[in-house]
């Protein structure tokens, strides 16, 4: 029996909340479920606000018009991370600055960061690469010392910690993803955490398409109208509700995606104990959300032939990104840059089927398949 990459998981409140949002007659955006999920994310992580989004991408967006990124202006971003996190500022005219990876983690090396940060730099985006903290007190330290936004790109990480802190509500801002890959999902969808108040009433209206039409909404002015840049951010009321479900349901998810990858963890620790490939790392100061499983392969040739041996025996598992830097919109628009972790990862790091519904059956199955592949 087929063992996809992801399957999508239903709570099983989805369907009448959707429909109770239909029923309601405002299926746009900023409905009753848009301002529930709001409260229910700044109440159970103590975020300052919330703004669903129709994906992280925007809220990557949102905060480039928010810090006014212009032409000329640098942007330091890790190389070993999805286009979004780096086109959202692109799109503003910045330059990147790619920071490489981890010798033990795939997210950035804290420790490369402050090299590259000149008169022009603006911002650092930090990538919680698998739901694993970046050693925010680091990045922080070299916001405050140089004067420079911190952006967390919290797409997979989603209840995930730093310390005890919250990933997303460290940074200046935080953009998560709800993507039918992630924790909780709603198909396609993102959210962005403004943790500094100062950006409040601004992300409101570049939310709402440039206008104050929140503020109409609540009651706190007689009309709305076109005062700054902005555009349609929001997501229908529909989606939220489907988020909503999922979002109620977050500690019972958490726990069964924990389970799953400590099945893969304890099966697998063997064959990396003798040198087959290695497993992922977490510090001290990070916690483990569970977003993914990964194994990083001994060579390119070795995660070639793992792939193709599972999928032989119909078990879908995909290797991750490409490094920004050696990206073909990037080649011809940068100095070449030596990133030797970043591109360790592009070439061994393997991701294996995660989703709430994987039994133990299956898990055993992928990881039976890994062991007759690394014994063959």
């Amino acid at each position: 029996m087929h063992i996809g990459f992801n399957k999508p998981y239903l709570t099983g409140n989805e369907r009448d909340y959707i429909y109770k949002a239909v029923l309601s007659g405002k299926i746009s955006g900023d409905g009753i479920y848009t301002k529930q999920c709001h409260q229910l994310f700044q109440q159970k992580f103590g975020f300052k606000k919330c703004l669903l989004t129709t994906s992280c991408t925007d809220a990557l967006e949102m905060t480039a018009l928010l810090i006014d990124v212009k032409p000329g202006d640098e942007i330091i971003v890790p190389s070993y991370t999805f286009v979004s996190t780096a086109l959202a500022f692109v799109r503003q005219g910045a330059t990147l600055k790619f920071v490489d990876s981890r010798a033990d983690h795939p997210g950035m090396d804290e420790e490369k960061i402050e090299e590259l940060i000149t008169e022009k730099t603006r911002a650092i985006v930090v990538v919680h690469y698998a739901g694993v903290a970046c050693d925010m007190d680091k990045v922080m330290a070299l916001s405050k010392k140089y004067n420079l936004f911190i952006i967390e790109d919290a797409a997979q990480a989603i209840d995930s910690f730093y310390n005890g802190k919250p990933l997303g509500g460290i940074g200046h801002f935080g953009c998560f993803s709800f993507h039918e890959t992630k924790n909780i999902q709603c198909g396609e969808g993102g959210m962005l955490v403004i943790n500094d108040e100062k950006f409040i009433e601004r992300a409101e209206i570049i939310w709402e398409k440039g206008t104050n039409r929140s503020k109409f909404f609540r009651g706190e002015i007689a009309k709305y109208s076109w005062i700054d840049i902005g555009s349609s951010f929001l997501p229908s009321d529909i989606l939220a509700a489907f988020l909503l479900a999922q979002s109620e349901n977050i500690d019972a998810i958490q726990e069964k995606r924990k389970w799953i990858w400590n099945q893969y963890y304890n099966a697998l620790k063997p064959l990396a104990d003798k040198g087959f490939f290695q497993m992922s790392f977490t510090p001290q100061y990070a916690t483990n959300n569970a977003h993914m499983f990964y194994i990083t392969c001994n060579s390119l040739e070795q995660r070639t032939g793992l792939i193709n041996f599972l999928k032989a025996e119909d078990i879908n598992s995909v290797f991750h990104y490409i490094s920004l830097h050696r990206s073909d919109f990037m080649k011809d628009k940068m100095q070449s840059v030596e990133l030797p972790y970043a591109d360790l990862y592009t070439d061994r790091l393997l991701r294996l089927p995660m989703f709430f519904e994987l039994t133990s059956e299956q898990i055993k199955r992928v990881c039976d398949n890994i062991e007759n592949f690394m014994l063959q």
